[in-house]
């Protein structure tokens, strides 16, 4: 039995544009960005404008004030004050940070000593429109009774509130606390 013969193909040739096509230019104007702080939270709005849902005080939905859902105050969500959720408000978008005034060092646990451990506590904390701390949880624990004395230290710690539009407000930060043996 013969074998087939199998034809050459010729390889395709590159199609060459004719002429290069013109550049694109698009009627760009250069701006500065805009300079205002915009703080990105609801602002008051009239009460006598009605409500737009079953709560009161010009808001939408069944909370009261002026802010969105089942809060109070000018917020977004559930709460009270005027952050996303109520409550606090975080760092950032026209919020001053607070800054530490006093600091106050933990102090080291036998257990620990003994076990040489070293490391950071991170605690998640509520630095109030007063200055004190409200301590909300640990992040990051070592253990041995260490936890516990850095919730112990910060809750001494002192700061300037954090500023919304220069008014002091209550924020939630994050706060490392450092323990190194000597």
């Amino acid at each position: 039995m013969a074998v087939p013969e199998v034809p050459q193909l010729e390889p395709p040739k590159p199609v060459l544009a004719a002429e290069p096509l013109p550049p694109i230019i698009a009627p760009v104007v250069p701006v500065l960005a805009d300079q205002r702080d915009r703080t990105g939270v609801l602002e008051e709005s009239r009460a006598d404008a009605g409500s737009h849902g079953p709560g009161a005080g010009g808001g939408t939905g069944s909370g009261t004030g002026t802010g969105v859902g089942e809060g109070d105050g000018p917020g977004v969500g559930p709460g009270s004050g005027g952050g996303t959720g109520g409550g606090p408000y975080r760092p950032g978008s026209g919020i001053e940070p607070p800054t530490v005034l006093r600091e106050v060092k933990p102090t080291y646990t036998e257990a620990a000593r003994l076990r040489g451990t070293t490391g950071e506590v991170v605690l998640e904390v509520v630095v109030q429109r007063d200055g004190s701390v409200r301590v909300g949880r640990v992040i990051q624990g070592l253990g041995s009774g260490l936890d516990e004395r850095a919730i112990e230290a910060v809750r001494q710690w002192r700061f300037s509130p954090a500023r919304r539009m220069g008014q002091p407000v209550d924020v939630l930060v994050e706060v490392a606390v450092e323990f190194r043996l000597r």
